[in-house]
């Protein structure tokens, strides 16, 4: 499940993609990633969480990109959330990086990450921001020349309900 074979923007997704990107979602938070879900996670509830990001997808605010392996099976995904303020117009969050564990370590989240990056500037974005829990996610980001910004402690609860720290980065596109 490993070997990436192609890295795509999702524009619409069927009950295929809605259950992979699931997999994908439950797999990362039964592996402790806060993102925003706690342990147990349904099956129900990542698949509504999906159906609200592919209905955000085609009203235009949000852009999701996937990477597939080479039985075309979802291994990882990262969404631009293209919809702020109005006198942000020039900034878009990087959120929900995720990358299945049976697919880490190789290139899948450089990968997604570079494809966000290329899209958002399509998109008109020229500075990303995002945050993460984890220490490998920050070494990935620090590496591809993302800008360390800080961290605030207890930010946020990993999936097994433990205070989890926060850091936060930028990239000026």
């Amino acid at each position: 499940m490993s070997d990436i074979n192609r890295v795509r923007t999702l524009r619409t997704a069927g009950e295929r993609e809605i259950r992979e990107l699931s997999d994908v979602l439950i797999d990362c938070v039964e592996g402790g990633a806060s993102v925003s879900f706690m342990l147990p996670i349904a099956r129900s509830t990542a698949d509504a969480f999906w159906r609200s990001v592919t209905a955000a997808v085609e009203r235009g605010e949000r852009i999701l990109v996937v990477a597939e392996n080479a039985a075309g099976e979802i291994v990882g995904t990262v969404q631009i959330i293209l919809a702020q303020p109005e006198n942000q117009p020039h900034r878009a969050d990087i959120a929900k990086m995720l990358v299945h564990r049976r697919a880490r370590r190789h290139g899948v989240g450089a990968a997604l990450l570079g494809a966000a990056e290329s899209a958002a500037l399509r998109a008109g974005k020229s500075l990303l921001v995002l945050d993460t829990a984890s220490g490998d996610a920050e070494r990935l980001y620090a590496k591809l020349g993302w800008q360390r910004c800080g961290v605030i402690p207890g930010y946020a609860l990993l999936p097994d309900g433990g205070l989890c720290d926060t850091t936060f980065f930028y990239r000026t596109l």
